[in-house]
């Protein structure tokens, strides 16, 4: 088969590999819809996970089941399915202690395009495929399905990290399609006053589609003044979807005492994180910090369809560029790494 891959570091191309086999738990699928992630542009171009050679990339598809192991009890050819982007092993000692995304080790519920190889080719692998895939909706655009394998479930991870409760004032920091998740699982749980930190104009639409009550832009002043100018005073919690190892440290210095910042970013680059230590209250401002890969899951993807299946929020938002065909990806990933104005995520239909 044929398969889009990192082939060192700042290289990509196309490569033949052999069809991946499918073992008792496990399925292969054929990808239906793909789309890009910022995190296969960290991976090639600021080597994050280290150099890989011929590693397939990817790590958000929906797709049709072709082929299931004998133990596989829930599934057959033929499924049309949403598999996110974190596949745990849910046998693991860490999942059954609660933390099914670090199975095997820190963060090593990701496989996809990290320890193994991506979703960016005719056919890819399930580990453990009853517990790592779920039913497409009925009804539901592929488009807007891939959405739930990694932009929603990470986004409404960022407003869980940050406890967020009815009528908190809430920041999110980055409106990419992350962080306009965050923007709705905020607004879900209940947030009143809710910025969103962007400064492309379609994001910021999209965002307040999403519930966002303010748009900050960052490219007006400092979006810590801003932000407190407006809510009078810091506020309750804070998501951080974007920014680099110094965005931590507005997100403390805009934050009550007491409250709590929930990071979902992923950082690829720079070796530490600044904290100031008068805006962490010297070390006594009870000011929480939580960085958390999302959950994976069949039964979290099932949730999280529910809640667009009740009408409570469209994914399609996200959608901006729609591409036809496999030979596409390149394409749009160059589109996520050059990030036009217009960009929030483009989605291949195989």
């Amino acid at each position: 088969m044929k398969a889009f891959a990192m082939l060192k570091i700042g290289s990509v191309g196309w490569i033949e590999k052999p069809k991946p086999t499918c073992g008792p738990l496990d399925a292969i699928i054929k990808p239906i819809a793909l789309a890009p992630c910022t995190s296969d542009v960290h991976t090639v171009w600021a080597g994050a996970i280290g150099d890989r050679h011929n590693l397939t990339l990817g790590h958000e598809a929906v797709g049709e089941v072709v082929e299931v192991g004998s133990m596989v009890k829930d599934f057959k050819p033929g499924d049309r399915v949403i598999v996110p982007a974190i596949t745990p092993d849910w046998n693991s000692l860490e999942a059954q202690g609660g933390y099914s995304m670090h199975s095997g080790g820190m963060l090593a519920g990701w496989k996809y395009s990290n320890t193994s190889d991506g979703v960016f080719a005719e056919y890819f692998h399930v580990n453990d495929a009853d517990g790592n895939m779920a039913l497409i909706p009925e009804g539901m655009d592929p488009a807007a399905a891939v959405m739930f394998c990694d932009m929603v479930p990470t986004g409404f991870h960022g407003a869980e990290l940050a406890e967020v409760e009815y009528g908190d004032s809430v920041a999110v920091i980055g409106i990419g399609p992350v962080g306009l998740m965050s923007v709705a699982g905020a607004a879900l749980r209940g947030a009143g006053r809710l910025f969103a930190v962007g400064s492309r104009p379609k994001c910021a639409e999209v965002a307040r589609t999403y519930g966002a009550t303010d748009i900050i832009n960052y490219r007006n002043g400092d979006i810590v003044e801003q932000i407190m100018d407006l809510n009078r005073g810091p506020v309750d919690k804070v998501i951080i979807a974007g920014g680099d190892v110094d965005t931590f440290d507005q997100a403390l210095a805009m934050l009550k005492p007491g409250g709590a910042i929930g990071n979902v970013n992923y950082l690829g680059e720079g070796d530490y994180i600044k904290l100031g230590r008068l805006n962490w209250g010297v070390g006594m401002g009870h000011k929480r910090i939580n960085g958390g890969l999302m959950p994976g899951g069949r039964l979290r993807v099932q949730k999280l369809t529910a809640v667009m299946m009740a009408g409570r929020m469209d994914t399609g938002h996200l959608v901006t560029h729609r591409f036809n065909g496999l030979d596409s990806v390149e394409t749009a990933l160059m589109m996520m790494k050059d990030k036009p104005k217009d960009l929030i995520k483009p989605v291949i239909i195989a």
